[in-house]
C-alpha cells in the first residue's frame, strides 16, 4: 500500500497532481484501465483538466504549479451513477421482510407496499422534506466516489409531486456538490385514481411533459415498459411527445420479461436501455445499431435474489457498451456504494473489473449524454476524480464493502476528504 503522506486543498485552482497511478479510462491509451504507473493531472481554475499524462512528460510549464503529492496512490475519474431513484419518502423495509418471508409483488402490493406505498409517502412531503429524506443517500454516493447522479422522478406520478421530486433533485446538487442529471419519470406505475393505463399515458402527454419542459426540470425521460407497468405501444406515444419537445429518451428495458423494449428504446435512438435481463438478441442487436448503453443493474439482482441476469456475452459480442449503476431505490436495490455495485457486476454478472469500472466512468456518462465532459481523465474533461487508498485498480471491484476512498475532487475542488 501507498505509504507516501497526502496532504490536499480545498479551493478550485491551477493545481499539478502528480505521482499517482492514474486509471485515465480513456480508451485512447493503449494500456488496460488507460492507466499511468506514475502519472501526473494539472487542472485549471475554470474546473477542467488542462493535461494528463506521465509525470516525466510533464510540461515545462507546469513545473512550478503548486503540487499535491499523491504518494503512489490510485486515481481514477469520479464515478457516475447513472440510474438512481434516490429522491422519496418512506421506507420499503416491511416489503423486504415480507419477500424473505416468500410473499410475491401481489401479496406485498395488496398489504399496502410496492411503488404505491412509496408514491403516497412521498405526495405526502414537501420539497423540504424530501430534501431532507434524500440528502443522506446522496452524500452516502458522493462519498463512494461519485461526482455525478442521474435522479429520477416517478413516486408522485401526480403534477405536484412530480415537479417538486425534480425540484428537490436539482436542490441536492448544490446542497450535496455533486453533479445531478435529472430525468422525468412519468410511466413508472398508474397512480389510483386513473382508471386505466391509457388515461394516465394521456395525462403526461398533455399535462406532465410541457410542464416539465416549461420549467427545464429534466435532461431526459425514462418509462417502465413491463407487462406489470406499461405497453410498448403506451410508451411510443409518451416517447414521441418527449422527443417533439426536445428531451432524451432512456427507458426500464425487458427487466421481467422480453415486451420488446430494447427495440423501442433503439428505435428511438435512446440513451441508454436499463435492466435488460430478458431483452433478446434481435433487441440487443438493434441497441448495437443505435449506439445505446445497456445500464446493469446489479443491486437489483441481488436484493431480489434473481436467476436471470443480463446477457452481459451477447452485449460483449455485439459492442454494446456496459454501464453499472446503483438503481438506488427504497423497494428493489437501496444501495448507497458505487464499489459495492462494482463487486455486484463483476460476481453476479461476470464483467471483468476493467469492464465495471468502465461502466462506472466513461460508459456511465455516454448513458446520461455527458460523455464528452466527464467519465474519463483527458484533456478538457471535468477535473472529477477520486483519489483511493489503492494501488491496483481492479481493487475497486475486489473487497466487499470497502470505501478506501481519499479525496474526491469535483471540478477541481476537493469535496470529500477522508
Amino acid at each position: 500500500m501507498p505509504t507516501q503522506p497526502y496532504r490536499s486543498s480545498g479551493e478550485r485552482a491551477e493545481r499539478l497532481w502528480a505521482g499517482g497511478r492514474i486509471a485515465t479510462m480513456d480508451p485512447a491509451r493503449a494500456t488496460a484501465y488507460g492507466l499511468l504507473d506514475d502519472g501526473a493531472i494539472v487542472t485549471r481554475a475554470d474546473g477542467t483538466l488542462a493535461w494528463v499524462g506521465e509525470r516525466a512528460a510533464l510540461p515545462a510549464a507546469f513545473g512550478a504549479l503548486e503540487t499535491e503529492h499523491l504518494g503512489g496512490r490510485l486515481v481514477t475519474p469520479g464515478f457516475v451513477d447513472a440510474h438512481t431513484h434516490a429522491v422519496y419518502a418512506g421506507s420499503r423495509i416491511r416489503d423486504f421482510e415480507m419477500r424473505l418471508g416468500g410473499a410475491t409483488y401481489a401479496e406485498i402490493a395488496r398489504a399496502g407496499g410496492g411503488i404505491l406505498s412509496t408514491v403516497g409517502a412521498t405526495r405526502a412531503s414537501d420539497q423540504a422534506a424530501l430534501e431532507r429524506a434524500s440528502e443522506s443517500r446522496v452524500r452516502a454516493l458522493a462519498a463512494s466516489g461519485v461526482t455525478t447522479i442521474e435522479i429520477k422522478s416517478g413516486y408522485g406520478l401526480d403534477h405536484v409531486t412530480e415537479l417538486t421530486m425534480l425540484r428537490a433533485a436539482r436542490t441536492l446538487a448544490q446542497r450535496c456538490d455533486v453533479g445531478i442529471s435529472t430525468t422525468y419519470l412519468g410511466l413508472h406505475a398508474v397512480p389510483p385514481e386513473f382508471g386505466n393505463a391509457d388515461a394516465y399515458v394521456d395525462f403526461t402527454i398533455r399535462d406532465m411533459l410541457p410542464a416539465v419542459a416549461a420549467e427545464g426540470l429534466a435532461d431526459a425521460v425514462d418509462a417502465f415498459c413491463e407487462t406489470i407497468a406499461f405497453t410498448s405501444a403506451q410508451v411510443e406515444r409518451y416517447f414521441a411527445a418527449a422527443r417533439a419537445l426536445g428531451f432524451a429518451v432512456k427507458l426500464h428495458a425487458d427487466q421481467l420479461s422480453d415486451g420488446g423494449g430494447a427495440s423501442l428504446a433503439a428505435r428511438f435512438n435512446a440513451l441508454s436501455a436499463d435492466h435488460l435481463e430478458h431483452a433478446s438478441l434481435e433487441g440487443l442487436a438493434a441497441l448495437a445499431a443505435a449506439g445505446t448503453v445497456a445500464v446493469l443493474l446489479p443491486g437489483a439482482t441481488y436484493f431480489l435474489r434473481e436467476r436471470t441476469l443480463p446477457p452481459v456475452d451477447t452485449m460483449r459480442m455485439l459492442g454494446i457498451p456496459m454501464a453499472v449503476a446503483t438503481d438506488c431505490n427504497p423497494g428493489t436495490s437501496p444501495l448507497v456504494s458505487m464499489p459495492l455495485a462494482l463487486n455486484f457486476a463483476c460476481t453476479l454478472f461476470g464483467l471483468t473489473p476493467e469492464e465495471a469500472l468502465a461502466g462506472a466512468t466513461r460508459h456511465a456518462a455516454q448513458a446520461l449524454g455527458l460523455g464528452a465532459r466527464v467519465g474519463r481523465l483527458a484533456h478538457g474533461y471535468a477535473a472529477d476524480f477520486v483519489v483511493w487508498d489503492l494501488e491496483d485498480p481492479a481493487a475497486l471491484a475486489y473487497a466487499i464493502g470497502a470505501q478506501p476512498v481519499v479525496t474526491v475532487v469535483r471540478g477541481g475542488r476537493v469535496r470529500y476528504c477522508s
